[in-house]
């Protein structure tokens, strides 16, 4: 028990203390504030494998560096470690129902590579079954054209659903991705004989016989194998960076130079699939194969942000690439009206000075570059590189 005296020269020292200007001590925080994260985060936390996951999730719900602090760590990955060492995790030889099951841990890498090559073959058996019907009629032409081309889409559906292609984040994206990717291609295949077509005063339908870029067609049909080499040697260079960082700065400059690498890569190996392509079927000079080798790279681009969790983006620049082309063609019908012939100028005017290749060039690359900018903000998050999906990540991303 205190006495008197010690409880009055306690209060004698306190008010010499607040005379002397001395301020009190600041109250602490919790003893422990993580805790509260803990519960927050719980089911992010108990599912996990590793750490890395968890930092990822954090990240996607907006924990940075700066957030970590205040818990008392350095960055996201020591906040992951501590979470991811105390939180009791679920049986992992149970998958959650909500989960599809895993996948198989070896695959036949001959598989693999037999369906990124199957959409070519399909390609060039198409191209030499209309070339063996060259004098059958036109409704036999048009039945074996129509056939390789179904044939065609299942042969790039099944590629792209299996391998480094593969989408690992739930959710459909925007429906209307496919038909971007359908009008930009055939854009690229059918684009300029139309284009050409519209400004001579055509077309004399239905006599006029569309005439087809068939080495355009076969490059790109070819090029899904070397787009899923170089998706792979992106994922596993970002994964590589991911578990050598030490916090968000770090990682984003591991990562950033890796987007621009892998579309080196992959459009080195598109020219060269263009160039032999034009030698074995002709080509339209080297307008056309940069407009081909845009489009191959922005569906790339487009791909890689899909795989890894951004198919709004990915969409958004393949109807940005479209949306140029239609305006094209658009302006140049309406200038056929009476007074609004002005309006097809500028495509009159660039058509005339690089050939009609130039509007996909132009299109293509304005919006590889803008999802090219894109990736390189979004792409190096921990979020854009974890096993699983999270949620918000989309949403919250730039």
């Amino acid at each position: 028990m205190s006495t008197p005296e010690g409880a009055a020269t306690g209060a004698v020292a306190a008010a010499r203390d607040q005379r002397a200007g001395r301020a009190a001590p600041p109250r602490r925080g919790p003893a422990d504030p993580v805790r509260s994260l803990m519960h927050r985060h719980q089911e992010l936390c108990a599912r996990a494998v590793d750490a890395l996951e968890i930092a990822a999730g954090l990240e996607a719900h907006g924990v940075t560096d700066r957030t970590a602090a205040r818990f008392r760590h350095r960055d996201v990955f020591s906040l992951a470690e501590e979470l991811y060492a105390r939180v009791p995790r679920a049986d992992r030889d149970t998958a959650p129902a909500d989960r599809p099951p895993p996948a198989p841990a070896r695959r036949s890498r001959g598989v693999r590579a037999a369906l990124q090559l199957l959409p070519g073959a399909v390609c060039t058996a198409t191209v030499a079954a209309l070339a063996s019907a060259g004098t059958a009629p036109p409704a036999v032409r048009s039945a074996v054209g129509a056939a390789g081309a179904v044939l065609l889409a299942l042969a790039i559906r099944l590629a792209v659903r299996s391998g480094p292609l593969r989408r690992r984040h739930r959710g459909s994206g925007p429906r209307a991705t496919g038909l971007w990717i359908c009008w930009t291609a055939g854009y690229a295949v059918y684009g300029d004989w139309l284009l050409t077509q519209l400004l001579t005063g055509g077309p004399d339908l239905p006599h006029a016989a569309p005439r087809a870029a068939v080495g355009t067609a076969v490059a790109l049909a070819f090029a899904l194998a070397p787009a899923a080499g170089c998706a792979h040697w992106f994922a596993v260079r970002a994964r590589r960076a991911v578990a050598a960082s030490r916090g968000l700065e770090e990682l984003a400059a591991r990562v950033r130079p890796l987007l621009p690498a892998a579309t080196l890569l992959f459009l080195a190996a598109l020219v060269g699939l263009l160039l032999g392509a034009d030698a074995a079927f002709g080509g339209d000079g080297r307008t056309a194969l940069a407009a081909a080798a845009a489009l191959g790279v922005l569906l790339f681009l487009a791909r890689l942000l899909t795989v890894h969790g951004f198919p709004e983006a990915a969409a958004t620049g393949l109807a940005a690439a479209a949306a140029l082309e239609y305006l094209a063609l658009t302006l140049v019908l309406i200038a056929r009206l009476p007074g609004l012939h002005p309006l097809d100028a500028p495509v009159e005017a660039l058509a005339g000075a690089a050939g009609p290749a130039a509007v996909p060039a132009v299109a293509c690359t304005a919006a590889a570059l803008g999802l090219l900018g894109y990736g390189l903000r979004a792409l190096t998050g921990a979020c854009a590189h974890s096993p699983a999906p999270f949620g918000p990540a989309e949403g919250q991303r730039p």
